[in-house]
């Protein structure tokens, strides 16, 4: 018997990690077809021999762990940099994913002790479950919303448009049914069923065909031109700056190489987020000299910096999407709201902070979040543009970015060197993929140790300066589309599509007792 549990053991943990590989920058999606239609079997099966419904928890908490453990591995890098965090490496590798997986166990104790009797409906309550809890996931605490597995379809434009109407929470619904469906063929009470999977196949192909035709139209838009450039940067400026006194003039000056000024061009830098090392919002004006010999009045920065504010003799830190003239005059600035825990802030700060804990990214105290994001309009010596500044992993949140949608572009700030030469940097940047076609907009991403890109309203990736390089891209152009289904309803659109669900396993139960 326990060599038995042990074998399932190992089992629900080996398709946790396969399924890791559907996700960037693998993308085996058809993998998601086997792991969770085999996972779905197992506990179907299960649950006809087994009166003790709490295993059932441990089952799908397994699968999770197996999961997360391989996907998020990564985080455990950003603790390398500071000797101070290095002990707390083993424990970050096992405890994140066993925490995520929590989730997944959930799933399965749920599907167990309210399935209904029937396959249908068992198939289509377990996919709600499931899609509702990640949803959970992404939102309750301060949200996790990483590596859905929505996200193996980052590659499928055409069948990823959809989420310009359902959203990726929506989407991410949809795929769970569609990779468990081949169960059905299984498992089918009647040959009715088989209809299932042929529905959600053929709902694939509908999705595909609106996706080539949005592209097609998206194509024939009229272009609109800018009387300026947005140079977007991606560089490769090592971390070691945060820990070894690196001079900022030198890394200023790195920047401005990268940034190749013209002095007859109108042009916005868009610059990494936090890549000047000690310098604050205020503190950046004492380089001017060094702006001045290489920018004019032609010239506007978007840079991610430090800001400082005393209130009540307490001094607060914010992480900051800053934009200067020339001159360096501050002309606005967006405080972070959505900060990463421990990378940013410590929760239970004033506990953990007595055993020697502290933030990863700030040497002094915790980031203070800012109070709200607001577009901001660019009114500057003919500079006339409206953007919504996102700054890091602010972009991983669906739905929850912004509540108007008059602007142009979405522009997103990062530094992904905390996880090295990991898939992390590239997991993250997928998200702006989804983001724009939520949204219906550009996203210009500039990003240190990462990747760097336009990526247009359909997702698609225009330019891009890879990992590991040193380059500039420049937007001056520009196709427009309507504002998105998703833009004007976010996640209650999600919200519909539960009501749907459930309204469908009601409906299958009744069929099938008369």
């Amino acid at each position: 018997m326990k060599k038995k549990l042990y074998i399932e053991f190992i089992f629900l943990i080996a398709l946790g990690i396969i399924t890791s590989l559907s996700l960037p920058p693998y993308n085996f999606l058809i993998i998601n077809f086997l792991t969770f239609s085999l996972f779905f079997l197992f506990l179907v099966k299960k649950s006809n021999n087994y009166k003790n419904d709490k295993i059932f928890f441990f089952y799908g908490w397994l699968f999770g762990f197996g999961y997360f453990f391989t996907n998020l591995y990564w985080i455990s890098i950003s603790l390398t940099f500071d000797h101070n965090f290095q002990f707390l490496i083993p424990l970050t590798i096992i405890l994140i994913p066993a925490f995520l997986a929590l989730f997944y166990g959930m799933v399965a104790y749920l599907f167990i002790i309210l399935k209904p009797k029937k396959i249908i409906s068992s198939f289509l309550f377990f996919s709600l479950i499931f899609g509702v809890l990640e949803f959970v996931r992404g939102s309750i605490l301060t949200g996790f919303p990483w590596n859905l597995i929505a996200y193996s379809f980052s590659d499928q434009l055409e069948i990823l448009s959809i989420t310009s109407i359902i959203g990726t929470y929506g989407f991410n619904l949809f795929c769970i049914s569609l990779f468990t469906s081949p169960a059905v063929l299984i498992l089918k009470d009647q040959k009715k069923d088989l209809g299932v999977p042929i529905f959600f196949l053929i709902l694939t192909i509908l999705f595909y065909v609106n996706g080539s035709f949005y592209k097609n139209e998206f194509n024939k838009a009229e272009k609109k031109f800018y009387d300026y450039k947005l140079r977007v940067l991606g560089s490769n400026i090592s971390l070691d700056r945060f820990y070894h006194n690196t001079n900022s003039v030198s890394v200023i000056e790195d920047l401005i190489k990268i940034s190749s000024p013209n002095i007859d061009e109108k042009t916005i830098f868009v610059w990494p987020e936090g890549i000047l090392p000690d310098i604050s919002q205020k503190e950046l004006v004492e380089f001017k000299w060094l702006f001045n010999e290489n920018f004019n009045e032609n010239h506007l920065f978007i840079i991610g910096i430090n800001k400082q504010s005393i209130k009540n003799n307490y001094k607060d830190y914010f992480n900051t999407f800053s934009i200067y003239d020339n001159e360096l005059n501050l002309l606005h600035s967006y405080n972070k709201i959505k900060l990463v825990p421990f990378g940013e802030f410590l929760p239970f700060e004033n506990i953990l902070k007595k055993i020697g804990l502290k933030s990863i990214t700030n040497n002094y105290q915790s980031f203070s979040s800012g109070d709200q994001r607001n577009i901001i309009e660019i009114k500057e010596k003919n500079f006339i543009l409206k953007i919504l500044p996102l700054i890091c992993y602010e972009i991983i949140y669906s739905g929850k970015l912004f509540h108007s949608f008059d602007f142009d572009l979405i522009i997103n700030i990062s530094e992904d060197g905390w996880f090295g030469k990991s898939i992390g940097p590239q997991q993250h940047f997928v998200h702006s993929i989804f983001r724009a076609i939520e949204s219906g907009k550009y996203v210009l991403r500039s990003s240190n140790n990462g990747i760097a890109a336009i990526i247009n309203p359909l997702g698609a990736i225009e330019q891009k300066v890879k990992f590991g390089q040193s380059k500039y891209i420049d937007f001056d152009e520009s196709r427009k589309i309507q504002p998105t289904v998703f833009s004007k309803y976010g996640n209650k659109i999600f919200g519909l599509l539960i009501l749907l669900y459930i309204f469908l396993i009601f409906s299958f139960i009744k069929i099938k007792n008369e």
